[in-house]
């Protein structure tokens, strides 16, 4: 039986979820999926099996995870082989439910497909005033004399705490209704509550005039004292207090505070006061707030603000990297004047020294532009450097996708554990070899350094004794003494060798002369670092290599036992943006620094395994 299909957003909406009748489904088909909620983020889908199998055969189980970090959502759902067990689950949602399950209680209800009977608050009922010590269970046992209940929550705060208040929802609004007329008024745990009907946001009474007396005065002139700001608001009412806001050494701050006797009086004030000019200066008159009102207010607008310009720039703005140090402002915006109109370009400059920064970013009108100019100068040269373009992301989208990307690697099959100077970085290119001179009777072919590490189980730089390793050079596969070709033969000084037409002494054997090889392998990386012009001369395939060979050292200085995992992560991205990295340290540590957090949050560090920190 396949598991229900799950809501697109939580399961309760302004209301909670915890069930108790047995529900049915199609015809006289009992429903056999149960919706599980308020679980641990760390509880996954073998410790549901684990708890649920023992009540009865189950057909499926789904944790509900964020489509982009894959963190659990704090629900699933379990469904029952109906067929072999038509009471299993009802069973186990009076078995199971409220019992713990790594430390937090499982809260379950019925799991209903057609959301109508919980949308439509029919039944619906609101407790408040609840006494800290009441959670669901306490809530449930004291509400389930009156009726079938479908779903009872105590609404929590972020530290697991009681807000004071609930939800239940009956199964009928008759059942509901006795539960208001019983309970409402009634003392539990020494508190008297409220119970009521359940209404939306949209359905409650608001009164959108706040009622107030204080009022908060700004911009005052100097002259304006205590009587004189009395005097000012007296016409409107009776004044119980005025202040003028006054320095260390009695001058006036410029604001001050009026209290009114009465609400409307001081609502008249605000409305009449508000603006108007005194001694030259308008002044402005209003409610005065709590400082904490006064902050939440604050940070609303901006983030209006905020959301405002995101959404104005998206997909117009571009992301530009890897920049020459002498490219400006002006240099910038000639190179992506061809792709459109542009409203703005900017080099991010280093505010000491007063330096570019390397990157910058460039504005277009539309966003058909911008990704013209993503499309044609993304990788383009500019004074003898490879730039990197796309569309400019917020740290937080960044950071999203980067684990997103470690989960996807995380899934794929292959090990897992820290990977030593002998292991090729995960994510990258098969291992291969490449010469490094010409062959000789007294030379074995070169190795890629990942290969020839302690990680092998052999001391660094030696190969195998007994036993040679195949290389592809510019004329063939070409063999050190005792090494294996395509045909048999015999030994050789260094071991078994099969040796034919073309293969070094050191084995006689029967073969067939060797078919030269198309083309020869990248060159290795120089002593001065891999370039990009040597990146680009090397094969698609082997580049992902290149790059790792070169990335892993600068990483090993940074995190030694994590720079395994950390390079493979970081081999995700684009090409010019390892290159970029390699060149520039501070860039690459924060990367990297970037990356440990994403290992912290998935618990992904290997046992044992030492994380430096910055000092």
């Amino acid at each position: 039986m396949s598991a229900p299909a799950a809501p697109s957003v939580k399961q309760e909406s302004e209301q909670p979820a915890a069930g108790q009748p047995a529900a049915k489904q199609d015809g006289n088909q009992p429903n056999s999926s149960l919706y599980v909620g308020d679980l641990d983020r760390d509880v996954i889908e073998s410790q549901l099996f684990e708890a649920f199998s023992a009540i009865g055969p189950v057909a499926s189980i789904r944790v509900c995870r964020d489509a982009v970090t894959r963190r659990s959502l704090g629900y699933a759902y379990v469904n029952f082989n109906a067929t072999l067990d038509p009471t299993a689950a009802e069973r186990a949602l009076e078995a199971l439910n409220y019992s713990p399950l790594n430390g937090r209680p499982m809260r379950i209800m019925w799991s209903h497909r057609d959301p109508a009977q919980r949308k439509s608050g029919v039944g619906n009922i609101f407790i408040k005033n609840l006494d800290k010590s009441i959670d669901n269970k306490a809530l449930h046992d004291t509400f389930s004399a009156f009726g079938d209940i479908l779903s009872c929550k105590v609404a929590l705060d972020a530290a697991g705490e009681s807000k004071g208040y609930g939800f239940v929802h009956y199964a009928s609004e008759e059942s509901a209704k006795l539960a208001i007329e019983k309970v409402d008024g009634m003392m539990i745990e020494g508190k008297k509550v409220y119970v009521g009907p359940f209404l939306r946001r949209s359905e409650r009474a608001t009164d959108t005039e706040v009622k107030f007396t204080n009022v908060y005065v700004k911009n005052l002139p100097e002259e304006i004292d205590d009587d004189k700001l009395t005097a000012m608001f007296k016409e409107f009412g009776t004044v119980s207090s005025a202040v003028v806001m006054k320095d260390n050494e009695g001058k006036s701050k410029g604001f001050g505070f009026v209290n009114m006797e009465d609400a409307d009086q001081a609502a008249k004030a605000v409305e009449e006061l508000n603006g108007k000019e005194v001694d030259g200066k308008e002044i402005y008159v209003g409610r005065a707030q709590k400082k904490a009102e006064r902050e939440a207010m604050l940070r609303q607008k901006f983030e209006e603000l905020r959301v405002e310009r995101i959404q104005k720039y998206a997909g117009l703005n571009l992301y530009v990297k890897n920049l020459h140090d002498e490219v400006d402002d002006e240099t910038l915006r000639s190179e992506f004047a061809h792709c459109g109109t542009i409203t703005s370009a900017k080099v991010m400059m280093d505010a000491s020294s007063g330096k570019s920064r390397g990157f910058g970013f460039v504005c277009f009108s539309a966003p058909e532009e911008a990704t013209k100019a993503v499309t044609e100068m993304n990788g383009r040269m500019i004074k003898g450097k490879p730039i990197y373009v796309a569309l400019a992301q917020r740290r937080d989208v960044r950071k999203a996708q980067l684990e997103q990307q470690y989960q996807q690697r995380m899934a794929m099959p292959g090990p897992r554990g820290p990977m030593g100077p002998g292991m090729f970085p995960p994510g990258g290119a098969p291992p291969m070899m490449y010469p490094g001179g010409p062959m000789g009777p007294g030379r074995g072919p070169m190795m890629a350094p990942y290969m020839m590490g302690p990680g092998r189980g052999m001391p660094a730089g030696r190969p195998m004794p007994g036993r040679g390793a195949n290389m592809m050079g510019p004329g063939g596969p070409m063999m050190g003494p005792g090494g294996r070709g395509p045909g048999r033969g015999g030994r050789g000084p260094g071991g078994r060798g099969r040796g034919g037409e073309g293969y070094p002494k050191g084995g006689r054997g029967r073969g067939q002369k060797p078919t030269p090889a198309p083309a020869a392998p990248a060159p290795p990386p120089t002593s001065e670092g891999l370039t990009a012009a040597a990146l680009a001369s090397a094969p698609p395939e082997q580049q992902k290599q290149l790059l790792g060979e070169s990335l892993f050292p600068q990483i090993s200085e940074l995190q030694p036992d994590l720079a395994g995992k950390i390079t493979g992560m970081l081999l995700e991205m684009d090409n010019s943006e390892l290159l970029l990295l390699m060149e520039t340290p501070e860039a690459l540590e924060a990367k990297v620094d970037e990356a440990v957090e994403v290992l912290k949050q998935h618990n992904a560090i290997p046992e044992g395994a030492v994380v430096r920190t910055k000092n």
